[in-house]
């Protein structure tokens, strides 16, 4: 489809079936991280939310109602230097953002929740604290049904074992978003001091990323089941029907002799498949290969992997700068401006840009369509690191870069 060494020239832009929009900058602060929600306004709008993959800024709201002329609503400041707000979700009007320290014991940590009815001017509702000795806060959150906000998350009486595996699975009810409160809590046996279990086999220390919780999603199709991605713990699926008692489903890791990182499970619930997404974490392809995974879930207990999506070509992209392997998916978000599908999947692979898979044939996916932006101005990376993606009902691909470049919108074409 490209010549690798055009490909491999990280100033060019490479693209199938998808065309470029608009980009918009974010006032320069243009590095962002995983939390993207579209809130459509009482007047009719579209307002892009953005968190910030790193401080001073905690999120941006950019108005996309006219997708090829994106305008920046509201920008807002973080409390200090020490935290990211790197995951968000909305439901109506109602936006929650994680807050991440760069180290333990930091405060504020936890999540914020705002009313966002006049996107220009949030409105602090409430904070829920998640900070303490051993805890960095709020890595990565799910709010869909706007009563229940699912997270990845540390606390102040959860001391782990290993330092790497501070943040674990917490359920809270918001259903009161004034006054949130913790309803469940589950973690990989083993991590916790005082465990009765043993601490679990890690990796080498150079792939060691930590047993702790990624994303945690639960779908209004199966509300008594958590997808979780537990990082080098691999996948989970939880029976959460009862939040005081959870247990576990099924699990599926691939590392070793994989490198970890599981990210993302995707459940495409018609089919009884789940797509099963690694992330990326080092440079200049040092912990290759980081996939996209076609699991078999018809039998829940007994999850079989059939295939892998297929990889952008490594000679292409493994030295063209910063991070290249797979990480953020679309995830089927069950809103009103919402791209849904059981057969479509898009999704981020840092230097090697967007990518639209068809896995009409779960044995056989097919990419259909790419979009790799040309390296951003001053992105320490020297090439775009795509870091998340969100898609709306009109096909519209919303992404974005993990230091500078800010968010691309893009025509997809299939």
């Amino acid at each position: 489809m490209f010549h690798t060494t055009s490909a491999a020239r990280a100033d060019q832009t490479l693209s199938l079936n998808m065309k470029l929009l608009a980009q918009h900058e974010l006032a320069g602060y243009g590095g962002l991280g995983e939390g993207m929600a579209m809130q459509v306004t009482h007047d009719g709008r579209r307002i892009l939310w953005l968190a910030h993959e790193a401080a001073p800024k905690n999120f941006s709201g950019v108005d996309v109602t006219d997708p090829r002329n994106p305008k920046l609503v509201v920008q807002t400041e973080l409390p200090h230097m020490k935290l990211r707000s790197n995951s968000l979700d909305l439901v109506g009007d109602t936006l929650a953002v994680a807050y991440q320290a760069s180290t333990v014991g930091i405060t504020p940590a936890g999540v914020d929740l705002f009313d966002v009815s006049t996107p220009e001017r949030p409105k602090l509702i409430s904070h829920f604290d998640c900070s303490g000795p051993h805890s960095r806060g709020v890595h990565a959150l799910w709010f869909v049904d706007g009563k229940t906000i699912h997270m990845a998350a540390g606390a102040a009486d959860f001391q782990p074992r290993n330092p790497l595996d501070d943040q674990f699975y917490r359920i809270l009810d918001v259903s009161n978003p004034a006054r949130p409160v913790e309803t469940g809590r589950w973690w990989y046996p083993g991590t916790r001091e005082g465990d009765e279990a043993p601490a679990p086999q890690r990796l080498a220390k150079k792939f060691d990323m930590g047993f702790r919780a990624h994303n945690t999603n639960v779908f209004p199709e199966r509300p008594d089941r958590a997808y979780v991605g537990y990082i080098d713990g691999g996948a989970f699926v939880l029976d959460i029907a009862d939040p005081s008692n959870i247990k576990v489903v099924s699990h599926w890791n691939p590392s070793p002799p994989f490198n970890g990182f599981t990210h993302t499970v995707l459940p495409l619930f018609e089919r009884n498949l789940w797509v099963v997404s690694d992330e990326c974490v080092l440079d200049e392809g040092a912990d290759w290969p980081k996939l996209v995974w076609m699991i078999d879930a018809r039998n829940e207990q007994n999850p079989v992997p059939i295939g892998t999506f297929p990889a952008p070509p490594f000679e292409a992209f493994a030295k063209r700068g910063g991070r290249f392997g797979a990480h953020n998916m679309h995830e089927n978000l069950p809103g009103p401006a919402s791209f849904r599908s059981d057969t479509i999947v898009i999704g981020t692979f840092f230097n090697a840009g967007v990518r639209v898979y068809d896995t009409s044939n779960p044995y056989r996916v097919e990419e259909i369509a790419y979009f790799v932006p040309g390296a951003p101005k001053l992105s320490p990376a020297g090439a775009v690191q795509l870091n998340d993606v969100y898609v709306d009902e009109r096909r519209i691909v919303y992404t974005v870069d993990r230091f500078t470049g800010g968010l691309y919108i893009l025509e997809l074409n299939i």
